[in-house]
């Protein structure tokens, strides 16, 4: 059963690293495994065994989640905006009270100036703009170079909470060539040339998750309080920073009625799905 529950919030982090605003670093806070998940991905090779079968699961769920869902998320977000990001920041607002707890009864000044800057921080990545879209075709060494660095760099802002790693991919101009990427993979189409595109992306994800891990296990050991300000910081941010991309930069959607309640439900949803996982 702890498997399963495990493949479960893996599933429910790869959903959220498919949408550009949501931070998958963030899900994992509100689902209660993000101290484990660093912790065991920064030991992974001092006690592998207990590792891997805390990381395995949860590396099947967000597998299963991005290759299944790739194209039911770009349906959704086409075409149901509102609701699918509704039921993201009801995940995100149900695991605040979980990540409250870590730093309740805590109060200094330098905390709240952690909060200010790590809040600002996000805000500002939300509206730097990206050039324009890369493409695949014809890719040469420099090219395969690049790919991997951007690996690194998403991976890094999917581990961070609050900072996006589809919204970097996107500012990059990475986002749509790789999701397309994944589309074809999932279609058996290209096998070759999309594998080829993948490998040194997903080398680039490998390497950049095991660096920041380390980092952020590093900051929880030294500076614990201090990191969770930070953290919240990162979590309030996002939710607005989700809402600033996905409803304004592209100009104010209009919203039915029926669209508004289907909202308010999978707000709801979202928010006790993440309330109760927290707790498992």
């Amino acid at each position: 059963m702890k498997n399963i529950i495990l493949i479960i919030k893996g599933f429910f982090m790869g959903l959220a690293n498919l949408i550009p605003g949501v931070s998958g670093g963030t899900i994992a806070i509100t689902l209660g495994i993000y101290d484990k998940l660093i912790s065991s991905i920064s030991h992974i090779l001092s006690n592998i065994k207990e590792n891997i079968k805390f990381l395995l699961p949860i590396f099947i769920g967000m597998i299963l989640s991005i290759l299944s869902l790739s194209k039911v998320m770009s349906f959704a977000l086409d075409k149901f905006l509102f609701p699918t990001i509704l039921f993201f920041i009801g995940a995100i607002v149900g695991g605040i009270p979980m990540l409250y707890k870590k730093v309740k009864g805590n109060k200094n000044i330098s905390f709240y100036i952690i909060f200010i800057l790590t809040f600002a921080f996000v805000i500002g990545m939300t509206y730097l703009s990206g050039g324009k879209v890369v493409s695949f075709d014809g890719m040469n060494i420099v090219g395969y170079i690049k790919l991997f660095f951007v690996g690194v760099i998403s991976a890094a802002t999917m581990v961070i909470p609050g900072i996006s790693g589809s919204a970097v991919l996107m500012t990059l101009g990475y986002y749509e060539p790789v999701i397309n990427t994944i589309k074809d993979l999932t279609n058996f189409s290209n096998l070759f040339s999309n594998m080829m595109i993948l490998i040194p992306f997903g080398i680039g994800v490998i390497i950049g998750i095991l660096l920041i891990a380390k980092l952020i296990e590093y900051l929880l050991k030294k500076y614990e309080v201090k990191t969770y300000y930070g953290i919240l910081g990162f979590v309030f941010a996002s939710i607005i920073s989700i809402i600033i991309q996905n409803f304004f930069m592209n100009g104010i959607i209009s919203v039915s009625i029926l669209e508004i309640v289907l909202s308010i439900i999978l707000f709801g949803l979202g928010f006790i799905i993440a309330y109760k996982l927290g707790d498992k």
